[in-house]
């Protein structure tokens, strides 16, 4: 079956997400767009309009009645998602990267980038609070002096959020009281995404030292390594069987050097247990910058830098891919 091609964004993709039931795809770009896509036919229900840098990350809630959006307009910005009202402005000193709602969907946090002589914090907001929205002030805000997180989610039950760093660390922070839990290193270079598994017990790490790795959620300990040739950009498990999907390729700033054979822009797919690759679809005409496994894990969706999101549907069973061009 081809693939659903979802033309929404003039820029290239920065993360894609399902929301709970897999119904809608929300995709955000370095443009200001945010899109909502359902996911089952590729078209689009709407865009929230409002920021006006690019959008690096998004995020909706249990139920989907809220979407979160964190861009470098300096802003963190809360959406009602069925009429696409902006119903909370928060600005920050920096770009917003990672953004996220707890597992009840009262709890929202963000990080900021350590950059124009401001330092990375992670800020958490209960949305039950008005008084925190009205006047910015987030109930907890803990500093990150070291290096910058550039990737983070929600831990199991909320109870802490997992940050993956610039140097390549991965941080386990306490949502009470925001001191560090659990400190690992096991990546080189900096971690670019982390995903969760559907029970939250363990997530995946995507790095620039060009492997993803599994790790416990809980302890943080390192469990599976699944190594590659290029800079992996995100990495994906699939709900319901023991697969991780994995999107990279070389630096986007030399894609244009290559051709699109050489330059490896193929999702990956590894067995979760043995490690080991067992196929590649291929599609986008530069690195894949973000893949998620549709929430019933019988499609993926994958976002690149040339733009494009791609919605593939396959049967994992029997291993069959669609090796289109």
């Amino acid at each position: 079956m081809k693939p659903i091609l979802l033309q929404g964004h003039e820029r290239s993709i920065t993360q894609i997400k399902y929301n709970r039931e897999g119904d809608l795809l929300f995709t955000v770009a370095k443009d200001p767009i945010v899109n909502v896509w359902y996911s089952v036919n590729g078209e689009r229900l709407g865009t929230y309009m409002g920021h006006t840098g690019a959008v690096w990350c998004v995020d909706a809630d249990w139920d989907t009645k809220h979407v979160l959006t964190g861009s470098a307009d300096n802003s963190c910005r809360l959406w009602d998602c069925e009429t696409g009202k902006q119903l909370a402005l928060l600005n920050t000193n920096s770009a917003v990267r990672t953004c996220g709602f707890d597992f009840g969907g009262n709890i929202i946090m963000f990080s900021t980038d350590k950059q124009m002589g401001y330092q990375c914090f992670v800020s958490f907001f209960d949305l039950r609070d008005p008084s925190q929205i009205d006047s910015n002030e987030p109930y907890m805000k803990i500093p990150c002096n070291d290096s910058k997180i550039t990737s983070a989610v929600w831990g199991p039950l909320g109870e802490c959020i997992i940050a993956g760093h610039e140097g390549g660390e991965l941080n386990q922070y306490s949502a009470k009281s925001g001191e560090v839990l659990v400190t690992v290193k096991e990546h080189s270079r900096q971690i670019n995404d982390i995903q969760l598994s559907r029970d939250m017990t363990m997530f995946v790490t995507a790095s620039k030292d060009n492997t993803a790795k599994l790790f416990d959620s809980t302890t943080l300990e390192h469990q599976k390594t699944f190594r590659t040739e290029r800079p992996v950009n995100s990495a994906a498990l699939s709900p319901n069987y023991d697969h991780v999907v994995l999107g990279g390729g070389q630096e986007a700033m030399d894609v244009t050097t290559t051709s699109t054979r050489i330059g490896k822009f193929e999702a990956r797919f590894f067995h979760l247990a043995i490690e080991e690759e067992f196929g590649r679809v291929k599609g986008h005409f530069g690195p894949i910058n973000s893949v998620a496994f549709h929430p019933d894990g019988k499609s993926y969706s994958s976002g690149g830098e040339d733009g494009y999101v791609r919605i593939h549907y396959f049967d994992p069973q029997y291993f069959e891919f669609e090796f289109e061009a």
